[in-house]
């Protein structure tokens, strides 16, 4: 990855300081020391994600406003960092945070960025803000980067990927009716088993869509406990009693989420369990989606020596080298999407692992997995709602052809000839490829009229005797 300073233009350089010492910062740059000592001693591999750099610039205002409420802060100087905070939540500033997400495990360095960025913004306009004094009052990079790891997460899970999830129960409940009558073999052990519907089967994905729903809710309601106000180590040092209840009434004012102090921000600050339980979630949503993405995966396959039950959209050639080759890309995008989720979730977990003592040294990991997990399924959900569920045409020639000769259809039997009858029927019709049907009414005495209404293949999927 490149040097975020090689854009430096004609090596202008100024002279910040911070407890350390003097260094020198691209001229043109909003950040101060502090940043540019990171940029310096970490690597360049990529940036943290803006969504997480907008929650923690989010959190400098809330904390503004309740200090100027709290009579911390004078008008004057909490006006200017709510303003130059504002312009980083719109986005205007985002090229002025270089930090990696490889830094240091509180984040500390990403907090600075924004504290001073936001002090610089200010001084153009005209009012000295201390990046340390001002823009942090009351907070740590301890409280601030926990706290900006659930607002980011929350913010993404609401605005992208559940409105991406009620799409897609959008699309199966819609499908489901359309095909609810449609009968196709079920297979078992990726075998040939009983009859099902398209639409049963569309109905228990969107059974484990909704239990993934949610989960995932649950997981998400639980992150609007903030343990902002905890500062260093949990114990609330250098800020006011009321910061904290305070905080999360504003924060809840300026997003629409209900957000509240944790019982024990030693909790929120020394451990990942909310970030942790969320990943999870996340990853039980990716095992349902690549779930639905094999299925219809195995069930378009061939089309001429697989199953061929269904036909996915052609969207573009399949082979290099055999012409007329078509193949499921959305389901194997989808599927290498849910794999990286699981492999993100590893990930967390194993920094969750590492909390020690009161911080877990992490966070930006987990933040970035996170932002990217949710991300990624989003992604994967709106791809395989818009371009393959939704589109999806049953063959229905190939069904009814494949359903006739399944010799398991001679299971409806069991009660009227018994196990063992009813096993030589379905032995000698996968022998010599007759129909169950057939065979049946060779070797027993049950009539061609009476077999016919036991062996109906819709009858067969409604359950009972």
């Amino acid at each position: 990855m490149s040097d975020p300073t090689d854009k430096n233009q004609a090596g202008a350089w100024r002279i910040e300081t911070d407890s350390m010492g003097e260094v020198q910062v691209p001229a043109d740059a909003c950040w101060g020391a502090q940043t540019q000592r990171a940029v310096n001693n970490f690597p360049h591999y990529a940036p943290m994600p803006v969504a997480f750099i907008h929650a923690v610039a989010r959190i400098k205002a809330c904390a503004a406003a309740v200090n100027l409420d709290l009579g911390l802060l004078d008008a004057a100087t909490a006006d200017a960092i709510v303003s130059a905070a504002t312009r980083i939540i719109d986005g205007d500033l985002d090229h002025q945070f270089p930090v990696d997400r490889l830094q240091t495990g509180s984040g500390t360095s990403t907090n600075m960025n924004v504290n001073e960025v936001i002090s610089h913004l200010a001084a153009d306009a005209g009012v000295t803000v201390h990046p340390n004094d001002h823009v942090n009052l009351g907070q740590s990079s301890n409280d601030t980067i926990p706290t900006a790891v659930l607002l980011s997460s929350v913010t993404a899970m609401s605005d992208s990927l559940l409105p991406a999830m009620a799409a897609m129960d959008e699309a199966l409940s819609a499908r489901m009716k359309e095909l609810d009558t449609v009968v196709k073999p079920g297979r078992t052990h990726l075998m040939d088993a009983m009859p099902v519907t398209f639409g049963q089967v569309l109905a228990g994905w969107r059974e484990q869509l909704r239990f993934a729903t949610a989960t995932l809710c649950q997981a998400r309601d639980a992150c609007l406990e903030i343990p902002q106000g905890g500062t260093a180590v949990g114990t609330g040092i250098n800020t006011h009693e009321d910061f904290a209840p305070r905080f999360a009434r504003a924060l809840g004012a300026a997003t629409g989420f209900t957000f509240t102090p944790l019982a024990s921000a030693f909790a929120g600050q020394g451990a990942l369990d909310r970030p942790t339980a969320l990943s999870a979630a996340l990853r039980g949503l990716a095992l349902v989606v690549a779930k639905i993405a094999e299925d219809l995966r195995w069930m378009a396959s061939g089309p001429h020596h697989g199953l061929a039950e269904i036909r996915l959209p052609k969207l573009q050639p399949g082979s290099s080298i055999m012409p007329g080759k078509v193949n499921p890309v959305i389901c194997e995008s989808v599927l290498m999407a849910c794999t990286q989720i699981q492999g993100l979730d590893h990930s967390i977990a194993a920094a969750s692992q590492s909390s020690r003592f009161e911080l877990n040294v992490m966070q930006p990991l987990v933040a970035c997995n996170l932002l990217d997990m949710i991300e990624l399924a989003a992604i994967a959900v709106t791809a395989l709602t818009d371009k393959v569920l939704l589109c999806f045409e049953v063959n229905r020639q190939a069904i009814e052809a494949n359903l006739m000769a399944n010799p398991v259809l001679v299971t409806a039997l069991n009660p009227l000839v018994g196990y063992s009858l009813a096993a030589k029927i379905a032995q000698k019709a996968s022998e010599t490829g007759q129909p169950v049907i057939d065979v049946a009414e060779q070797m027993t005495d049950i009539s061609r009229a009476e077999l016919e209404r036991i062996l109906d293949p819709l009858t067969l999927t409604r359950g009972g005797l």
